[in-house]
């Protein structure tokens, strides 16, 4: 039996942080803010994976493990404040990152909604209409919801564990998951119960 495609939606670090300002203002003494301050692009997700510590780390370590994306679609989508989706493995520059500090994820903002819209839109399409699309984000706020629950319907999926949890131990069972290659469960967002109480924490690494 032929496996269902599978494409992960990322949402976004925080760019307008003490990292993201570290980056932005030259004082970086470390090999990423090098590059950077050299003009060379880096990889968004190396990017926001500093930006962002262990959640966003988390979210990419995951995306990598298990997506099933059709021939010429990423598997790991990255929600942008400006740009709307892209590739977790999109170049981007320092003015990229001016740009996306400049803006709020906000679903009311139309610089920040209609980006994602379009290629959201875009992506249901590319994927056809059997794939799952999986929101490794907050779904408790309608600042992901909103928009793209309008436009993928039932197809938007999350994981059911992400109930209750915060940032960092979304984070953290995130990269426990791919670590043992065991796939977390995921639900329609529509319908589900989408705020919860908080769950055991994990245990502590050995």
């Amino acid at each position: 039996m032929k496996e269902t495609n599978r494409v992960f939606l990322l949402s976004p670090a925080h760019c307008g942080g003490e990292r993201a300002r570290l980056l932005l203002s030259g004082r970086g003494n470390f090999e990423l803010a090098f590059r950077l301050q050299s003009k060379r692009p880096a990889a968004l997700g190396e990017v926001f994976s500093f930006l962002s510590g262990l959640y966003f780390r988390g979210k990419i370590v995951y995306a990598r493990a298990f997506a099933r994306p059709p021939a010429g679609t990423p598997g790991a989508m990255v929600i942008t404040p400006t740009r709307g989706l892209l590739s977790a493995d999109e170049p981007v520059t320092l003015d990229d990152l001016r740009g996306f500090a400049e803006v709020d994820i906000d679903a009311n903002d139309p610089r920040y909604r209609r980006p994602l819209e379009r290629d959201a839109a875009e992506l249901a399409l590319a994927v056809g209409p059997d794939a799952d699309l999986v929101l490794l984000g907050s779904v408790a706020s309608p600042k992901y919801i909103d928009v793209l629950a309008a436009i993928f319907g039932e197809r938007l999926l999350f994981p059911e564990q992400f109930v209750g949890r915060g940032d960092m131990s979304r984070g953290g069972l995130l990269l426990r998951s791919a670590e043992a290659g065991q796939e977390l469960e995921y639900i329609p967002v529509a319908g589900a119960t989408l705020r919860g109480r908080r769950p055991p924490k994990l245990p502590r690494k050995r």
